[in-house]
């Protein structure tokens, strides 16, 4: 065939899990930094695409719109080689075929979550040194504090199933990209998954790492334009109402209903 079956999908992503878990910290931190990074230009795309579009297009398409040029940040995740942590609980596959073990496992995803906080942060300070948040007469800058202010105003348990529902989409489109022979193929396997994520309005810790700082660091600039109180917008309410029940979500999202199924669907030991 053209591309891998299921099959051979997740004998491709225990094998991708023990290369992973083998990486010294100079590439999971160098590797991680660049997927932030990958990640935060999705986001940026995303705000600037989306910020006046659903007065001309309505809000569904405008969100469909959004999803799509976000896409790219996975493409460059994927594609271009880094590590993301999100995607990286796909590792769950190698830690229950034991080909990983829970230390090589907690080691990855903590040195490659911090990593991609780093490079979502150098973002936003580039981005913001840019300048384009005043494009449109400031609104580009007014739609990342609405963004960011809207997902910190979530409570915990709405974050929380918006996380799961987040990655569970983002790792199919990782496990889809395993499938393509070429890179044509990955591309239309991350695009429509990654697309339906965030055009349905779910929650992705990674891409909150620039959505959300990007909005408190321009709140102070943008007042004068913006209506309503940004009160909420804070670093605590970031990292307790979102951040933190977000990427819960999204371990269960990307460990669990996928990885975990997929192991015991194709690998675990089984008696004819």
């Amino acid at each position: 065939m053209s591309f891998l079956s299921p099959k051979e999908i997740a004998d491709t992503v225990v094998e991708a899990s023990k290369k992973k878990a083998s990486l010294n910290f100079i590439q999971l931190l160098l590797l991680g930094i660049l997927a932030g990074v990958y990640i935060g230009f999705g986001a940026e795309l995303y705000t600037m695409v989306s910020h006046d579009l659903s007065k001309y297009l309505g809000v569904g398409f405008s969100k469909f719109l959004g999803g799509s040029v976000f896409s790219v940040g996975l493409m460059l995740v994927v594609i271009g080689g880094a590590e993301l942590f999100t995607g990286n609980t796909l590792m769950f596959t190698g830690l229950l075929s034991k080909k990983i073990n829970t230390k090589g496992l907690l080691r990855n995803w903590s040195i490659v979550y911090i990593a991609n906080f780093i490079g979502s942060l150098l973002l936003v300070v580039i981005m913001y040194y840019t300048g384009l948040w005043r494009t449109n007469e400031y609104s580009v800058g007014v739609t990342a504090v609405k963004i960011a202010a809207a997902k910190t105003s979530l409570s915990p348990i709405e974050a929380f199933f918006r996380g799961i529902g987040c990655n569970w989409l983002v790792c199919l489109a990782v496990w889809l990209a395993f499938a393509g022979r070429d890179i044509a193929s990955k591309i239309l396997g991350i695009y429509f998954p990654i697309m339906a994520f965030v055009a349905s309005g779910f929650e992705h810790c990674v891409a909150n790492m620039y959505f959300i700082p990007m909005g408190i660091l321009l709140k102070n600039s943008i007042a004068p334009y913006y209506i309503g109180s940004l009160d909420g917008l804070t670093w605590s309410s970031f990292i307790l109402n979102n951040l933190i029940p977000v990427t819960l979500g999204n371990i269960i999202g990307g460990a669990i209903f996928v990885g975990g199924i997929y192991y015991y669907a194709y690998q675990y030991p089984k008696e004819d």
